[in-house]
């Protein structure tokens, strides 16, 4: 049975929307993380004196998260704005929401996960980068989906 392609309905738009809101509002977190691990401290001056925090602190790693919020953030709502002129099957419908979340939320919280743990989660057993092991394997597992299998295998020596 064939069904005539429709533009995605206000409440998946507005989902979409939610959730890039929610990535924003992340890479805020995730910003202020960066900045404490630039710092080595929490500077909220004047309305605090300066705290010393300890924050992992591979600046890399923290840029990379704090974009990748941004980046599918703005994304999603993107999609979310222009949803009512893209034409889809009710089943092309919920493909599309599903990965566009899956692969927004799976880029974004693996990468400052790394961050905070100090891996890299770019290959199964650390591949050449430092960390603890057990935690990259997770965060490697996590962020394997969004991503295809060739470009998430260990470099060949």
């Amino acid at each position: 049975m064939h069904t005539t392609p429709a533009p995605l309905p206000e409440r998946t738009r507005a989902l979409l929307f939610l959730n890039g809101t929610l990535l924003l509002a992340f890479s805020l977190i995730v910003g202020w993380h960066w900045f404490i691990a630039l710092l080595g401290q929490l500077v909220a001056w004047p309305l605090i004196p300066p705290i010393e925090l300890h924050v992992p602190s591979d600046s890399r790693a923290w840029r990379m998260a704090h974009m990748e919020a941004i980046t599918h953030g703005l994304l999603l709502m993107g999609w979310s704005a222009g949803g009512r002129w893209l034409l889809l099957s009710p089943r092309q419908q919920r493909i599309f929401v599903a990965s566009a979340l899956t692969t927004a939320w799976l880029f974004t919280v693996p990468a400052a996960a790394n961050a905070l743990a100090g891996t890299r989660g770019l290959a199964w057993n650390n591949g050449p980068f430092p960390g603890n092991i057990t935690a990259n394997n997770i965060i490697f597992l996590f962020g394997w989906p969004p991503s295809s299998p060739s470009t998430s295998a260990s470099p060949s020596p």
